[in-house]
């Protein structure tokens, strides 16, 4: 689920009831988040806690601590200040969202759509709610518009993940492969196109989108493990154990990178070296 913020630019002179916007602003991008806090209460006080800009700061700041019932009360207060705000309501549907209550944000994020039809943003959150309810179809739905309105690669993502939800490993492949030409250096994409392959044995498929990924991202454990797994499975077990040398200095936690050493050494009849992983 994405959230983008909307800060308005602060314009001289303002109206007492804005009159500290920039300096809000200015110390939450700073992450001053006290002094923020500070400086927010004293605005809320001289305009009666009528200051939108404040209360939707202030919400942000309560996201942040975890505090999201806080946070979804004061984001209504802003669409009660703001009623024709759809960044607004996209902040109570984001809220709602990570409350767990996915109708409601549907409810909202829908109305958010009426007063900006336009936005990609509302489109791909309505599509994950979709998912989480398990409507694929209204998912799809959703997520094909958003990649119509602006392409995102968190998007083709989510796609991909519904149509492997239905089990449908091509249509999958195909939204991944769409995500690739369009974002050919995130590795996350092609990482998990070149695992779709390893897992339909088109080794060579796979080795080059994994490839790919390391190039970009040499420290990619998850590429690295499926490239040594790779080379486990034809039997070149020095060059995977290789490959799992560098996986385990940065995931040493990882249960199936154990489970591959011992099948290397188990492969290599080191039956001793088997026992300890």
């Amino acid at each position: 689920l994405t959230s983008g913020h909307v800060f308005p630019s602060p314009a001289p002179e303002l109206p007492i009831l804005e009159r500290k916007n920039w300096l809000i602003y200015l110390l939450y991008v700073r992450r001053d988040y006290e002094e923020c806090k500070a400086v927010i209460k004293e605005q809320l006080q001289e305009s009666d806690g009528l200051c939108e800009y404040a209360v939707y700061v202030q919400a942000l700041l309560f996201r942040l601590e975890g505090k999201i019932q806080e946070s979804l009360e004061l984001f209504q207060t802003c669409s009660i200040l703001n009623p024709r705000s759809a960044d607004n309501l996209k902040q109570v549907a984001r809220s709602l969202f990570l409350l767990g209550k996915h109708k409601a944000a549907i409810e909202v994020y829908n109305e958010a759509a009426k007063l900006d039809e336009k936005d990609w943003e509302i489109s791909h959150n309505l599509g994950v709610c979709y998912m989480y309810l398990k409507h694929f179809n209204k998912a799809q739905d959703q997520l094909n518009n958003a990649l119509e309105l602006n392409r995102h690669d968190l998007t083709y993502m989510m796609l991909g993940k519904i149509h492997l939800l239905e089990g449908d490993m091509d249509k999958a492949i195909e939204v991944y492969k769409k995500a690739v030409e369009f974002s050919p250096e995130n590795t996350e994409l092609l990482t998990t196109l070149g695992l779709l392959y390893l897992q339909l044995e088109e080794y060579q498929k796979a080795f080059e989108h994994l490839g790919n990924a390391l190039t970009y991202d040499p420290g990619n454990y998850k590429a690295t493990l499926a490239a040594g797994s790779m080379m486990q499975t034809h039997g070149d077990f020095d060059v995977a154990l290789s490959k799992y040398r560098v996986v385990a200095s940065s995931a040493p936690e990882s249960p199936p990178l154990w489970n591959n050493i011992g099948m290397c050494f188990f492969g290599k009849k080191k039956y001793v070296a088997v026992s300890s992983c």
